[in-house]
């Protein structure tokens, strides 16, 4: 009777190592993927950056130069205008000509 109850003590043992084996192998799979996603969109993010790194690169240059002439072009275009408003006295008192 004995060897009975061995024999069914190891065959549940064997079993519960089986079904531990099984929840690993399917843990196993569910990490693997969760680090196949994460390494996918850290991927997709590093490309996007460095898309964006090449795309600044090559046109600071211009963007730069397309800036510098608007400010520049907004400076001159506010001195016009002030000297207008002066010339036709209708700025403010700091800028009106005094009349003799």
């Amino acid at each position: 009777m004995a060897t009975i109850i061995a024999v069914l003590m190891n065959f549940g043992q064997s079993l519960a190592a089986i079904g531990m084996s099984l929840l690993y192998s399917v843990l196993a799979v569910f990490q693997a993927v969760s680090a196949l996603v994460q390494s996918t969109i850290e991927s997709i993010l590093k490309l996007g950056q460095s898309i964006t790194t090449l795309v600044l690169e090559l046109f600071q240059g211009v963007f730069g130069l397309v800036f510098a002439n608007f400010a520049a072009i907004l400076v001159v275009g506010g001195v016009y205008y002030l000297y207008t408003l002066r010339q036709q006295g209708k700025g403010p008192k700091v800028l009106q000509k005094k009349r003799l």
